[in-house]
């Protein structure tokens, strides 16, 4: 297998994978973006770096003898104003800033277009480990029930028209009221927003009613930027009253699988994979 560098944000995603990579003998590098990494990638090889720091990057990663690259975990669109680029970067932010203008995927491809151009091939986090996205069907002990069916529907429906628009990859729908869909505040602020509702729009612990349905944008490239779920997601659903939560098998990407089929069984929430065509 060819050297792996790694481009750590934020999140479990990247310090699962570099475990992952770890235990099958697969050798890597972490760039931790400043700020966004965990600390616990801090015992891997590697380097910290700032978001502008390009050619800081490319140096590393060919010192360290990477090949492919693989970007994952949470970034905030940064404020180019404040960004402290290097030599390389000064070239390479101006078309930054010029993409984020049409939207977060084409900033992503324009980012991508340069580690290409440096001769390095990008790799998804579900081809570094394989069985890392939601299957086909549930995951856990619990299955929708016939009344969630509608919901699901909807919620896959306006996860991916919101996909369309370039504005999120999620949405939650109770009794085919939309409650929330996702923009710039991520999955966890979204779901904390519909824990707030009145629970005459909401489920409860006593009475779950609703999903959380997540989908990739239909615009974005799916080597970076799938929708991903893990824990905190199912603990976060439950405090919303959700019943469950639904992503495309396949493409959406499931973080600490055991340990999420663990807390979905425990919450009492499913957790379903549906076909990418459409249909739950």
């Amino acid at each position: 297998m060819r050297k792996l560098g790694l481009i750590a944000g934020g999140g479990a995603l990247p310090v699962e994978l570099a475990a992952r990579c770890e235990a099958a003998g697969r050798s890597f590098a972490v760039m931790r973006l400043k700020s966004f990494a965990d600390p616990a990638l801090a015992r891997y090889p590697g380097i910290d770096v700032g978001l502008g720091e390009f050619g800081k990057v490319f140096k590393a990663l060919r010192a360290e003898g990477c090949e492919v690259v693989c970007f994952a975990g949470n970034v905030k669109r940064p404020d180019f104003a404040t960004l402290m680029p290097d030599a390389r970067g000064l070239k390479v932010v101006p078309g930054l800033i010029m993409a984020a203008r049409q939207g977060d995927d084409a900033l992503l491809r324009r980012v991508l277009d340069e580690f290409e151009k440096e001769g390095f091939e990008i790799e998804g986090a579900h081809e570094v480990v394989d069985e890392m996205t939601l299957p086909l069907g549930r995951l856990g002990r619990f299955y929708p029930a016939a009344d969630h069916m509608a919901d699901i529907d909807k919620a896959l429906m306006v996860a991916r028209e919101i996909g369309r628009l370039d504005v999120g990859q999620g949405a939650v729908v109770c009794d085919g009221l939309v409650l929330a869909v996702e923009a710039q505040e991520g999955t966890d602020a979204m779901l904390r927003r519909v824990a707030d509702l009145p629970h005459a729009i909401r489920g409860s612990a006593e009475r779950p009613r609703g999903v959380l349905a997540k989908a990739p944008k239909p615009i974005q490239e799916t080597k970076v930027d799938l929708p991903t779920i893990g824990v905190a997601t199912l603990h976060r659903a439950a405090r919303a009253g959700l019943a469950g939560v639904v992503g495309e098998a396949g493409r959406l990407l499931v973080v600490d699988r055991e340990a999420v089929i663990a807390a979905a069984d425990e919450l009492g929430l499913f957790v379903l994979g549906v076909d990418p065509r459409g249909d739950a």
